[in-house]
């Protein structure tokens, strides 16, 4: 296995340096890059110590207070759209909570069929694919459902519409995967030396669980959206039968 070093990992400021430059030619903000690639680094090296950490001392409570605080803050994220508006946050939370802990105990027990659940290297990094694509339909749900209801659709109309939006990337990435790309995880098992067709396996895995927490995240979210005030007050526009415009004075 190819180990990567930290002074190899500098070569990966070249990329961050380039888009930096597009935005600074082209007068936009390359601070954006600058500040979101630092605290990207930050981020995942301290995930890497508090991994480190938890994989050397297994319990059940510090796993599932990870994934509590990981859960909170993609509920956060997840409404950023209409982080404005209210109602939303409590759905949102709901819908991550149910359809991440099904597919996690779907994932654990049963396809995997591990002998302990709250095992730091399987339920950590599980919990944070789904939870990372979960809160992406919600995001895409959510904002599309509130622009349909602005509009003045009707609810069941606004619901579908919202669904349909937030699965496109889901259906594409079944589509796209291994034709156009090769996914995340395979890719770094493979890297790591696991035999592809072991690799194969857990990446089905993965995108069946991700297609279904995402499907069945943005439909609780949906369905517990129905009764916001917005769907309430918002309702279609109906032209004014029987008036005629004015016409112009002379």
């Amino acid at each position: 296995m190819t180990t990567i070093t930290w002074w190899g990992l500098m070569w990966c400021l070249l990329p961050i340096a380039l888009v930096s430059g597009i935005y600074f030619i082209w007068h936009g903000k390359p601070s954006e890059v600058l500040i979101s690639s630092a605290r990207m680094v930050i981020q995942l090296v301290g995930v890497g110590y508090v991994l480190v950490f938890l994989f050397d001392s297994p319990s059940p409570w510090t796993s599932l207070a990870v994934v509590t605080l990981m859960l909170a803050v993609a509920s956060w994220i997840a409404i950023r759209p209409v982080r404005g508006q209210p109602g939303y946050f409590q759905p949102a939370l709901l819908a991550l909570l149910i359809s991440v802990s099904f597919h996690l105990l779907l994932s654990l027990k049963l396809v995997m069929a591990a002998e302990t659940w709250y095992t730091p290297n399987l339920f950590i990094p599980l919990a944070g694919m789904y939870l990372a694509n979960t809160m992406n339909a919600l995001s895409l749900s959510a904002e599309r459902y509130h622009a349909e209801l602005r509009q003045g659709n009707p609810v069941a109309q606004a619901r579908l519409t919202a669904f349909n939006a937030a699965m496109i990337p889901q259906i594409n990435g079944l589509l796209a995967v291994g034709l156009v790309a090769l996914p995340g995880m395979m890719t770094g098992q493979i890297l790591s030396g696991i035999s592809p067709l072991i690799a194969v396996r857990y990446q089905i895995m993965i995108m069946a669980m991700v297609l279904g927490c995402s499907g069945v995240g943005s439909a609780i979210l949906l369905w517990s959206l129905r009764n916001t005030p917005l769907a309430h007050t918002l309702k279609p526009h109906q032209p004014q039968k029987g008036k005629e415009p004015a016409a112009p004075d002379a």
